[in-house]
């Protein structure tokens, strides 16, 4: 992620900076420091389309899911109809039925779980980057507006 790598490059200027003794205050360059939080902001609205978009992508994966269990439900049922004819056939075409809904059932139970938990799982680690960007920033502002006394 770029932001991350913008903020890597923030704490090497504020690290490589001249040092005041006893003041826990470190000399930097104001330009070269506001120009990163620039390309932070510039960068930042990417990161949140990003999220953004996996969570557009989650609700395509669980509608798709959706389709392919009903696809799989009515090729059941029609599955079903063409065995009517006789009675030990139809027999066996409702357990097998009955097995095949069930399948498709689970199948699609699953799909939609996994993309849930995927894209849960894609959310949270987009949030938990943007919540240590936004504490990394707020820590250099707070760092900032401490050396102008």
């Amino acid at each position: 992620m770029k932001v991350l790598s913008l903020l890597e490059e923030l704490e090497d200027i504020i690290e490589s900076g001249s040092s005041i003794p006893f003041a826990h205050k470190v000399l930097i360059d104001k330009n070269e420091v506001l120009e990163l939080i620039k390309e932070v902001r510039i960068v930042l609205p990417d990161e949140v389309k990003q999220a953004k978009w996996i969570k557009e992508e989650r609700q395509r994966i669980l509608v798709e899911a959706q389709q392919e269990a009903d696809t799989m439900l009515e090729e059941a049922n029609n599955h079903i109809s063409t065995m009517v004819e006789q009675d030990e056939i139809t027999k066996v075409a409702r357990a097998q039925s009955e097995e095949v809904i069930a399948q498709a059932q689970m199948s699609a139970k699953e799909m939609r779980l996994g993309a849930r938990e995927y894209a849960d799982e894609l959310l949270s680690n987009v949030e938990e980057s943007l919540v240590q960007t936004a504490k990394t920033i707020q820590e250099n502002r707070n760092e900032l507006k401490g050396m102008k006394g």
